[in-house]
């Protein structure tokens, strides 16, 4: 994932509000949202590890949420890394509270490329960078965005409020504009889908005066300021809306796309997990 908006207890009717871009490769084998076979698991199935894993999933029997990003630095090389993504296997499918699950992880920073991590048991809702440089965060309600920096922003409701980040850096502008257009959309319009889509779908590009410098070049570097991405070789792959309900029915919806945005598919589940 490059980019993940959420809304975490934030609304009395929604437990937790999630909008998200996967920018990946076009030439990365993937499949699209779907419940896995002989698993209670919704997600996504990318194909391009040794070991199929996801970047964002949902487990509906024991109920459990994970949504990964990477931590973008051309520099970060550590020898033989695991996948991303099995961090979210291990997590999705064992039975370990966050909070544990991500102090184990942490133990381990070095065995992966950078990350951001989110994982809850819609009890609690947690977050850990193994390069911010802070340790296993449980995170209070509220909004909250990351994308590829190694830094969680976080705001309360008001619409005067800034973007506070924990980890390395400021909030990238991406981030920022998200989490605005996601407090309106909470406010006004929590339960429109198409709402959270339009606001993943935006391509403004940062000002060259706000991009972050992460050692790619500048060209690209503007391209993937957007929330949106549309290139030529890499771009936003699926878009992902998740909404829990507070009496714990859920919608989950994908859209996907091709090279420079092509519309692709789409696809929409729904079903009740149990918040007690």
């Amino acid at each position: 994932m490059c980019l993940v908006l959420l809304a975490w207890r934030a609304h009395p009717e929604y437990r937790l509000i999630v909008a998200a871009n996967r920018d990946e490769f076009y030439t990365r084998a993937t499949e699209s949202l779907r419940a896995w076979p002989g698993e209670m698991l919704l997600a996504g199935r990318d194909l391009g590890a040794a070991a199929p894993g996801t970047w964002l999933g949902l487990r509906t029997d024991d109920p459990r949420f994970a949504a990964v990003t990477n931590v973008r630095d051309p520099q970060d090389n550590p020898p033989h890394p695991r996948s991303r993504g099995a961090l979210l296997m291990d997590y999705l499918r064992g039975a370990e509270p966050p909070g544990d699950y991500l102090s184990a992880t942490a133990a381990a920073a070095d065995a992966y490329i950078g990350y951001n991590l989110l994982v809850s048991d819609l009890r609690t809702l947690w977050w850990h960078s193994n390069r911010s440089g802070v340790g296993p965060t449980e995170l209070a309600p509220g909004l909250h965005g990351l994308s590829n920096g190694a830094q969680l922003a976080s705001r309360a409701g008001s619409a005067h409020s800034r973007p506070q980040p924990s980890g390395v850096g400021t909030p990238w502008p991406k981030v920022s504009s998200g989490l605005a257009g996601l407090r309106e959309i909470v406010a006004n319009t929590p339960d429109s889908v198409d709402d959270y889509f339009a606001l993943l779908a935006d391509r403004t590009e940062a000002p060259d005066d706000l991009l972050p410098r992460t050692g790619i070049p500048l060209e690209f570097e503007r391209a993937v300021s957007a929330r949106f991405v549309a290139h030529d070789l890499h771009g936003t792959r699926a878009s992902t809306v998740l909404l829990i309900r507070e009496d714990g029915h859920f919608t989950m919806a994908e859209r996907t796309f091709g090279r420079y945005g092509a519309v692709g598919g789409s696809q929409s589940l729904s079903g009740v997990v149990d918040l007690d």
